[in-house]
């Protein structure tokens, strides 16, 4: 391996497979969760199917879920352009790297953004990596006040439930 090389991980793999996943669904106008589970299953039968990482699923769902919201959130800092206008690859790593800045707190979010760069150099055009920084250079910032409103939600809802809940002798 070269020194300039990076060496890639089992996360880094993980969100190439769902980068492929996401686009691949888009592609075929159908749903990715069902297509993630549709390889998980292929996978047990067929040794010629690659196996499908958990944190690929994790990501998949959580970009599912969260599609129209990571939409909005990218579409506002575009400036000049539509979602529609960028390559469906570029589409796919931004909505990853948006949900893990915002909904995976075990993602530093310099973590989120390098490895949206590294994808973008390995699968998409010569401008793509610059332009994906410049765009999650932009949300990054906003990362810190969505985790925290969602931890301070989740501490308010365990707080509740404690209450709720009856004291044992």
């Amino acid at each position: 391996m070269s020194g300039t090389q990076k060496k890639l991980g089992a996360r880094h793999k993980a969100r190439k497979r769902a980068v492929d996943l996401l686009f691949e669904a888009e592609a075929r106008d159908i749903d990715p969760v069902g297509l993630a589970a549709d390889r998980v299953a292929l996978a047990v039968t067929d040794d010629q199917v690659a196996q499908v990482p958990p944190y690929t699923q994790t990501v998949v769902r959580g970009v599912s879920e969260r599609l129209d919201e990571l939409d909005q959130v990218i579409a506002e800092h575009l400036h000049d352009w539509t979602l529609e206008r960028l390559p469906a690859v570029d589409r796919a790593i931004l909505r990853i790297s948006v949900w893990e800045l915002f909904h995976a707190p075990d993602v530093p979010p310099v973590v989120a953004v390098d490895e949206a760069v590294e994808l973008a150099k390995q699968l998409s055009t010569d401008d793509s990596p610059a332009f994906v920084n410049g765009i999650l250079g932009q949300i990054v910032a906003l990362a810190d006040q969505v985790r925290a409103a969602a931890a301070a939600t989740s501490s308010r809802a365990a707080d509740a439930a404690e209450q709720r809940e009856p004291e044992r002798p």
